[in-house]
């Protein structure tokens, strides 16, 4: 019985791990870019990802992809990636 209680508060914890950081910006991603994907994308990548990178990213789902946003929004977007998952200086 305590396995199952255990595996279902595993289970139920999944979204709060998922979530991104908090910051300027935050519910701006999640309602456009997790309308799409997984927010765990961002987490992979973002080791990788400095602001320039960031960017085409955000040009590459708006142009290959079709993604409804404006140039705003993508910079919003670009902004929070950069300052919450960008390289640390």
């Amino acid at each position: 019985m305590f396995r199952i209680f255990v595996g279902a508060g595993l289970l139920l914890s999944g979204p709060a791990l998922a979530q991104l950081k908090p910051g300027a910006g935050m519910d701006t991603v999640e309602a456009n870019c997790a309308a799409c994907h997984s927010t765990d994308y961002i987490r992979m990548n973002a080791p990788f990802l400095t602001e320039q990178v960031w960017k085409a990213e955000v040009a590459k789902m708006r142009t290959a992809f079709g993604s409804p946003i404006d140039d705003a929004v993508a910079a919003e977007i670009v902004q929070y990636l950069t300052a919450q998952y960008g390289p640390k200086k």
